[in-house]
């Protein structure tokens, strides 16, 4: 390792920023590498948070890898001081702790925050967002008496919330405000049977319904909504998120709902500064636009292609399929692709009434794959969409993706 020189420092210590620095490493990196965390606890894994109900951080065993793999790697892991203002003339950073670190490349990992919930009553006890382990632990514990719980937001976390929840055996009521769960995600024929299922489960659902205000002393007691007023002992609010850009914004780089990159996740404004994972607005090939992407599959992919150009292999853009999955109870629900609202959808069932399939056609191809309960799809679907194989709505006429894949290869071996 080279000594007294800037390196690369990483600004955020999730699952983005943790790929950033140990791809680095893998690809044969020798220069400093130096990753600042807010959180003190060792980078870890985000999904299982909204899956589990532990009330103990050894309970949960969410670390992306064991300390020692810092140490062994020669990466600097600065845990609980996290970078304040960044100077890109000077190519320094500070951080809270008061240090001034310079670097040869920054990449910005700070990941999203969730969107305050703005009614009276937010900061009553009891009443909690997930985001970190922290949250997911008090929420844990606060599980362990509360009878009546409302989730606000019938987003993933908030499903998945409701659904462990339910588990516990607390009465839950999800309140969100459009007209439909998931409205930004999933299509409304998928949709339809996913609040089935959870209603089946005993979760109850109310949409197109407004949170006024919460209400207690001291301690939340219970919810005003616009149709009704629900007893509550804890509540769960999931009501979207807004990417940590700040920094660079003050920093004076271009910015728009997320660091502006380009197609290989290099800051329009400074190329020696790149964004990764939640944080990023970057141009991609599945995206009619410029589109910032929340999941693990997009942070790791970034994180990875990242390290390599900066470890000095061959630079290219980024085009990874994204991919997204949500365990929600006895719901496996995963995406492959992006899908625009004015795309054609076309519902299929698989070989049980617990298996769905929707198929997403634009210009008459295949660009998006829901699956509910159907692993086996979903990865067929992946399979395809990443090698861009035409597929069209004749094409699955009788058929699913996976017969259709098996059906291909098997005609390319007899050719």
């Amino acid at each position: 390792m080279t000594s007294g020189a800037p390196g690369v420092v990483v600004v955020g210590g999730g699952q983005a920023g943790f790929s950033v620095a140990s791809t680095l490493r893998a690809s044969g990196y020798d220069g400093p590498v130096t990753v600042f965390a807010a959180e003190p606890h060792l980078p870890y894994q985000r999904p299982p948070l909204s899956k589990k109900a532990h009330t103990d951080h050894d309970d949960l065993r969410v670390s992306l890898v064991p300390e020692t793999f810092y140490g062994e790697r020669d990466i600097g892991l600065r845990l609980g001081d996290d970078v304040v203002a960044l100077d890109p003339a000077a190519r320094t950073v500070r951080t809270r702790s008061g240090m001034s670190v310079p670097y040869a490349h920054l990449v910005l990992a700070t990941g999203a925050r969730n969107r305050p919930l703005p009614v009276p009553g937010a900061d009553l006890d009891g009443v909690h967002a997930l985001r970190s382990l922290d949250d997911a632990l008090a929420i844990g514990r606060a599980l362990t008496t509360a009878r009546d719980v409302v989730v606000i937001g019938g987003g993933f976390i908030g499903l998945e919330l409701a659904r462990v929840a339910r588990a516990r055996g607390a009465g839950v009521t999800v309140v969100e405000l459009t007209d439909r769960l998931l409205s930004r995600a999933l299509s409304a024929e998928v949709e339809a049977h996913v609040r089935e299922r959870h209603e089946r489960a005993g979760v109850r659902i109310l949409t197109g319904t407004a949170v006024r205000a919460l209400e207690g002393s001291g301690r939340v007691e219970r919810v005003v909504t616009s149709d009704a007023v629900l007893p509550a002992g804890l509540v769960v609010y999931g009501i979207g998120a807004a990417p940590r850009d700040e920094l660079a914004r003050d920093a004076g780089l271009a910015v728009d709902d997320g660091v502006l990159v380009d197609e290989q996740l290099r800051s329009v404004s400074d190329r020696r500064i790149s964004a990764v994972g939640d944080c990023a607005r970057h141009p991609h090939p599945h995206a009619a636009g410029p589109v910032r992407l929340e999941s693990v599959q997009n942070a790791t992919d970034q994180g990875v292609l990242v390290g390599r150009r900066i470890a000095g292999q061959p630079p290219a853009p980024y085009e990874s399929l994204p991919w997204f999955w949500s365990d929600q109870g006895d719901i496996k629900l995963q995406i492959a692709g992006l899908r625009a609202p004015s795309d054609d959808v076309r519902l299929a069932v698989g070989d049980s009434p617990e298996r769905l399939a929707a198929y997403a056609f634009r210009d008459g191809l295949l660009v998006a794959v829901e699956t509910l309960n159907w692993p086996a799809e979903h990865l067929a679907a992946r399979r395809l969409l990443e090698r861009r194989t035409p597929v069209t709505a004749a094409d699955l006429t009788g058929t699913t993706l996976g017969a259709l894949a098996r059906a291909r290869r098997a005609a390319e071996v007899r050719a």
